[in-house]
């Protein structure tokens, strides 16, 4: 395998490590809560995965991983920005 290649591997495993831990991420403060509970951190795991999956699915030129992953990434940005504006809503 080219240095390259082993690169891009490296790269796509990171990505997927990130995209990971938003569910290790999510199942720990499920289980503290005792309740369903989708944590901040989750959407900031996502976002991170994703762009990085995205960037390798770039150089693969995946077209199908292309499209998901960048669907994803719009939908975890949205949600953090709804995040942040409930936070500004409330601090007095």
């Amino acid at each position: 395998m080219r240095l390259t290649e082993s690169a891009w591997v490296t790269i796509g495993l990171v990505g997927q490590f990130f995209f990971t831990m938003r569910f290790v991420v999510q199942w720990i403060a499920t289980e503290k809560k005792r309740k369903s509970v989708v944590p901040e951190t989750f959407w900031y795991f996502s976002i991170v995965g994703s762009l990085v999956l995205l960037a390798y699915s770039i150089y693969r030129k995946d077209p199908v991983f292309i499209l998901g992953q960048s669907f994803g990434t719009t939908v975890y940005l949205r949600n953090l920005y709804f995040i942040n504006k409930e936070k500004k809503d409330v601090s007095p």
